[in-house]
């Protein structure tokens, strides 16, 4: 269960004195590309799955991931993750026939899509949904790992905070009091980064 505190950053200029703010404490910077796939029948989003496949800084890495049962509740996220690492020339080749997602061997996240979800026909079993571009800024701080990120969709750009936590009421507790004493303006994320792109639109103010 992967446990998250989502903190939405209302524009460029927030988001730009939160990273100036954090810059003595960054680690590092991930350029991703996220892609999204279900069955041909809708087999995972009918059930509150998602299958991703992720590219860091070009094909420097590929990592394949399957989402379900998402919860956002007060900025606080929980869902079901399960991920593995995939050869970024074998992924590329997937993004441009979604059905070759189907003929990867030895891959323990795409054999349990198969299994879990009876997606199973070799050549239209997976069909491409499109996706999204994110730069995403690493922060130790405070104990905290912060992940601020800047995603860009077709339709508009997103800034978000986040920070992967055990406590995360507590981690929710010292973002919020490092954001007011800054007077930075944030309000709790009420949608997954994902049900954006699904959407075709920014969340309202």
């Amino acid at each position: 269960m992967e446990v998250e505190v989502k903190l939405r950053l209302p524009n460029a200029e927030s988001h730009g004195h939160v990273t100036t703010l954090l810059g003595p404490f960054h680690v590092i910077t991930h350029r991703q590309h996220n892609l999204f796939f279900d069955g041909a029948n809708s087999q995972l989003l009918s059930q509150r799955a998602v299958l991703r496949l992720r590219f860091y800084n070009d094909d420097e890495r590929c990592v394949v991931s399957l989402k379900a049962k998402a919860v956002l509740v007060n900025g606080v996220s929980r869902v079901e993750e399960d991920e593995e690492d995939i050869d970024p020339k074998v992924g590329r080749d997937c993004v441009a026939e979604p059905g070759k997602l189907g003929t990867v061997e030895n891959n323990r996240v795409l054999e349990r899509v198969k299994e879990e979800f009876r997606v199973l026909d070799k050549v239209n079993g997976f069909l491409g949904l499109g996706g999204f571009k994110n730069v995403r800024n690493v922060y130790e701080w405070k104990g905290l790992k912060l992940e601020i990120d800047e995603s860009a969709y077709d339709f508009g750009t997103l800034y978000e905070i986040e920070c992967e936590s055990s406590d995360p009421e507590e981690a929710k507790r010292v973002l919020e009091e490092f954001l007011k004493e800054n007077e930075i303006d944030y309000s709790y994320s009420t949608l997954s980064k994902f049900a954006i792109f699904r959407s075709g639109k920014l969340p309202s103010e």
